[in-house]
């Protein structure tokens, strides 16, 4: 085999490769052979079938196997011999694959360049913590008794309030007449909650069991009902009973009533959640400022296929919030030009980071587990309950889809392994703050 290089340019790479002709002949008849040995034909013995009636039948067939065979070989070999690391798969192109010459093919691709892994153990990082307080866990297990909270017949004589519930039968008429979809008998109507017609609630206030009243309301301009939207109409109401909200007492019986022995064991179920909730959001602050800081040390040529390819994503993701009227005030702003230049920039940060974060694992043996896969799969499972077998399935019968869960996981356990290195130090912060900005 004979190699010439004919680009180094950057991290870009091109070679001609030449096998001889007579490399591809020798395996051509030696398949041929092969397949001698296993055809059977008409008019003679397993086995005994003419080297010359096979290749007739199957030449041109096994010509264009070993030639593809002999591409990828050869390739392999070259990128094996020259310690390349190729960023994605090479472009190659045959040139020459005559029966009788020898066999050309160019290669062209782009290497990964040379990472500088960072002293680990220079690196200082803040870590914000909440800690969870009594009064926290007061307030997570009120809401949760309120979410509980049974309506009760109100038999004081007072009018509807806030946060009241009003049992009422209510007629919707527009110029007098009665539409359709607008009646409604023994319907509770929560006096500041959501779901009706903006300012439907809010009129009924002050009523009485037994009193009725006419009010008027305008339905949205987007409202379902497209002859209703925009449109004024007026509602007949009757109210009939007044209830309210009563919540739960919190106490043993309570607890027991939702699963646990105790209120202590209750309490420590809430303590438990919320200390997971903000230790999920305090390592993914201190996770961002590591790689923060692993990327402003990332000092190196990005391939430029890489950026492309994570561009392009990054791309289709803004075009279509751009088409859904959901980009942010900032980005609308901007011209395309100076987007494409800014998103094109966060590509190349990205890329850069994943070769750092990708080489420190490499180079310090970072592996990715099967109980790691199935704790993966097992959360993806988790997501769509009652689908579990589907989404097994899935995997099992998609290897690349199985793929996109080990980045998250080798991103994290290389993430773990720099903390362990870095000096970390914790800080007190508010749950404000520890939760301020999460979503970006």
């Amino acid at each position: 085999m004979q190699v010439t290089e004919t680009l180094t340019e950057g991290l870009k790479r091109g070679f001609t490769v030449v096998v001889p002709g007579s490399d591809l002949s020798e395996k051509r008849e030696k398949r041929l052979a092969e397949l001698s040995k296993t055809m059977q034909m008409p008019g003679f013995r397993p086995g005994k079938v003419p080297l010359s009636m096979v290749r007739k039948r199957f030449g041109d067939a096994v010509a264009a196997e070993v030639m593809e065979a002999s591409v990828n070989e050869a390739t392999e070999r070259m990128i094996n011999d020259r310690s390349l690391r190729p960023a994605v798969q090479p472009k190659v192109e045959v040139v020459r694959a005559d029966a009788d010459s020898d066999l050309e093919f160019t290669v062209e691709l782009e290497v990964l360049p040379e990472v500088a892994i960072p002293d680990l153990k220079a690196i200082s990082l803040t870590r914000p913590k909440a800690p969870v307080t009594e009064a926290e866990i007061d307030e997570a297990i009120a809401r949760f008794a309120e979410q509980r909270a049974e309506a009760e017949i109100v038999t004081e004589d007072r009018p509807a309030a806030t946060g009241d519930i009003l049992t009422v039968d209510f007629l919707g008429k527009r110029d007098g007449v009665p539409f359709e979809g607008g009646a409604g008998t023994d319907t509770d109507i929560e006096l500041g909650g959501s779901g009706f017609i903006p300012g439907f609630a809010e009129q009924m206030e002050g009523m009485k069991a037994g009193e009725t009243k006419v009010i008027t309301v305008t339905f949205p301009e987007q409202y379902h009902a497209a002859e209703l939207a925009g449109q004024e109409a007026t509602f007949d109401i009757t109210a009939k009973a007044l209830k309210r909200r009563v919540a739960p007492v919190i106490d043993d019986a309570f607890a027991e009533a939702n699963g646990f022995e105790t209120l202590a064991e209750f309490r420590k179920f809430f303590a438990d959640r919320l200390e997971q909730s903000r230790a999920g959001a305090s390592r993914l602050k201190v996770k961002r400022a590591l790689l923060d800081k692993l990327a402003e040390q990332a000092d190196f040529p990005s391939p430029a296929s890489l950026v492309d390819a994570e561009f392009g994503e990054i791309w289709r993701q803004v075009e279509a919030e751009k088409q859904a009227g959901r980009l942010d005030e900032e980005d609308a702003a901007k011209d395309e030009e100076t987007l494409r230049a800014d998103y094109r920039a966060i590509a190349e940060r990205r890329v850069r980071l994943g070769l750092l974060v990708a080489e420190i694992g490499r180079t310090n043996n970072v592996q990715i587990t099967e109980q790691d896969m199935r704790r993966a799969m097992m959360a993806e499972m988790q997501r769509f309950p009652g689908q579990e077998k589907m989404i097994m399935e899935f995997y099992q019968k998609n290897p690349g889809a199985l793929d996109r869960l080990r980045g998250p996981i080798f991103e994290d356990k290389v993430v773990d392994y720099a903390l362990e290195l870095a000096t970390v130090t914790d800080e007190e912060v508010t749950v404000e703050a520890l939760f301020a900005d999460s979503d970006d």
